[in-house]
C-alpha cells in the first residue's frame, strides 16, 4: 500500500498492466452489475444543467426511463447514488452503435465540445474503485477486478502500459498534477527495487 497525501493507494493500481479492449468486451463494464456508477452531487447538478442536450444524444429507452423515473438512483446497499440503469443492467446513459460496442453519451458529448464536463470520475477512473474512511478521513483505491476486463489485462500487458498510467487523466482530473506526479514518483521507485523497466 502506498501512501499519497491523505491517499491510500493499492499497490495493484501501480504493479498490474491495464488498457480497456472495447473491441473485445464492448463496454460491458457499463452494461453489466448490480447498481450504477457511483455519482457525486455535483455531477448531478450538471447533468440535470445540461439535460436536454444529453437527452438528445440518448435511445428512446434510455430517455423514457429518465422521464419517468430520473437520471440517478439511491443504491441502498453501497448506500450511494448512482445513475439509473435500465432492466437490462445497463447505464441510461450508454448508447450502443452498429458495431455492438457500448459508450458513453456524456464522454461523447464532452469529446465533441457540446458540454462543458465529462463522465462521472468513478467511470473515469475505473478500473479504480475509491472508499471514504470518514473517521480517518483518508480514501482508499482499490484495483476493482473483473473478469470481464480480463482482455484489457491482456491488452495492457501487451501495451506495457501500468493502470496507473492509463488512468492518469482521470487522477489529474480527480487529485491534481502534484498527487499524479507523486504517485508517479512512488511507482517508479517500486519498478526500480523490483528490476523492472517503467513505461
Amino acid at each position: 500500500m502506498l501512501i499519497i497525501k491523505d491517499t491510500l493507494v493499492s499497490l495493484d493500481i501501480v504493479e498490474n498492466q491495464f488498457h480497456c479492449h472495447l473491441a473485445s468486451c464492448k463496454g460491458a463494464c457499463c452494461t453489466e452489475g448490480d447498481y450504477g456508477a457511483p455519482i457525486t452531487q455535483g455531477e448531478m447538478a450538471l447533468v440535470e444543467e445540461w439535460k436536454e442536450i444529453i437527452l438528445s444524444a440518448l435511445e428512446p429507452g434510455s430517455v423514457k426511463k429518465i422521464e419517468e423515473a430520473g437520471a440517478f438512483t439511491f443504491y441502498a446497499e453501497p448506500g450511494k447514488w448512482g445513475t439509473s440503469c435500465l432492466e437490462n443492467g445497463a447505464c441510461v446513459f450508454l448508447v450502443k452503435e452498429t458495431s455492438g460496442i457500448s459508450f458513453c453519451s456524456i464522454e461523447s458529448l464532452y469529446n465533441q465540445g457540446q458540454i462543458p464536463f465529462n463522465k462521472p470520475i468513478s467511470c473515469h477512473l475505473y478500473p479504480i474503485r475509491i472508499t471514504q474512511n470518514e473517521i480517518s478521513g483518508f480514501e482508499a483505491w482499490n484495483y476493482d477486478e473483473w473478469d470481464i476486463c480480463s482482455p484489457a489485462c491482456s491488452f495492457g500487458k501487451t501495451q506495457n502500459m501500468p493502470l496507473y498510467v492509463f488512468v492518469k487523466e482521470a487522477i489529474i482530473r480527480a487529485k491534481g498534477e502534484a498527487f499524479y506526479a507523486e504517485l508517479e514518483a512512488a511507482a517508479t521507485h517500486l519498478s526500480a527495487m523490483n528490476g523492472e523497466e517503467t513505461t
